[in-house]
């Protein structure tokens, strides 16, 4: 990388450190369904890696397969989702890693390791409602496709916190950005190729958040650790119609609050988190959000945090419970890890 673009990249991190981009305000509203609490069946398999989303192998991470109509040309892939075991009300987060072509929409296949968290192997399949929440991943990855040249390239984006909408590059040197079409397998594709590199990256999600990657080389089979992530998206507690399995139309009485997370302090061991709610409304909202943490919780202020397992719930205080329309209020935890 020449010392031109080092220092274009340097630039951009300590813009992103500074908070230009880890505090971004957005709308609820997302492309597709992604917001809302979907309805089905909830069935097992055996998985091991190796799924339709071409993600490594899943190590101590809970999977899941997608029926084909929310997997959606694999943008489901790498994305997590709560499922709910409608029967006992056991919870289990889990990533989408592949897809299930006979599972109708609305219904997930879940690896038995997943499975087990909310439901004896033996019931075999059951009535579940699942949605979208934020992965706990701390940074982006890109990597490319075995086979990649300055001729043809696959590029797959990996550890991102919600699922990725498009991917465009351009070369380092300037120009516009140029889309890179998604196959079924989990990788955005340049059939001509996109040059010798170094290259620009823009990831979007489907909530409209971006991150820019710059000056990126063409290492390939090679995690590139692009240092940033997606701000999470946290759906209100218990909000959101219903899509899928039971059919019938959505119903979304209110929209869930909007929620941006940022680092306030890592230190490896620990962290502390800011965390801004807004009402999207035209009236007042009640708010209770919930969201993936990685480690302990030990403690938070303007606010009231509970943890089970993976899984914490924030809940607001006496006088910021209730937000009027249009109002934000804020509040913070620190987890050990």
């Amino acid at each position: 990388m020449t010392s031109r673009l080092a220092a274009h990249r340097r630039a951009f991190l300590s813009l992103l450190a500074g908070g230009l981009l880890a505090g971004w305000q957005f709308s609820a509203s997302a492309q597709g369904n992604y917001q809302q609490t979907h309805t089905g069946q909830g069935t097992f398999y055996g998985y091991g890696g190796g799924g339709n989303c071409s993600l490594p192998k899943p190590g101590d991470i809970l999977t899941v397969a997608m029926n084909t109509a929310d997997y959606n040309t694999a943008q489901a892939c790498g994305a997590c989702i709560e499922v709910t075991n409608l029967n006992m009300q056991q919870k289990v987060v889990a990533r989408v890693d592949d897809r299930c072509p006979e599972c109708a929409p609305g219904d997930v296949d879940l690896s038995q390791e997943a499975f087990a968290k909310i439901s004896p192997i033996e019931a075999g399949r059951i009535p579940i409602s699942w949605r979208y929440v934020s992965c706990s991943a701390r940074s982006a990855k890109l990597f490319f496709k075995e086979g990649s040249s300055q001729w043809w390239a696959g590029v797959q984006v990996r550890d991102h916190a919600g699922p990725v909408a498009s991917l465009e590059y351009r070369p380092s040197s300037g120009g516009a950005f140029t889309t890179l079409g998604r196959e079924m397998y989990n990788y955005f594709i340049a059939p001509g190729g996109m040059g010798p590199g170094p290259y620009d990256f823009r990831i979007t999600d489907v909530f409209g958040q971006q991150m820019l990657a710059p000056g990126v080389a063409l290492a390939v089979t090679t995690e590139i650790d692009l240092g940033q992530q997606f701000p999470l998206v946290l759906p209100a507690a218990g909000s959101g119609g219903s899509s899928g399995g039971g059919g019938g139309t959505p119903t979304t009485p209110a929209q869930p609050a909007t929620v941006s997370i940022s680092v306030a302090n890592d230190w490896g061991q620990g962290y502390c988190n800011n965390v801004t709610v807004g009402n999207p409304n035209a009236t007042p909202l009640n708010w209770t959000v919930s969201f993936p943490v990685v480690g302990a919780v030990y403690t938070a202020w303007n606010a009231t945090v509970s943890q089970s397992g993976a899984s914490a719930t924030a809940v607001g205080v006496s006088w910021n419970q209730t937000l009027q329309a249009g109002a934000t209020t804020s509040f913070g935890f620190c987890a050990n890890r």
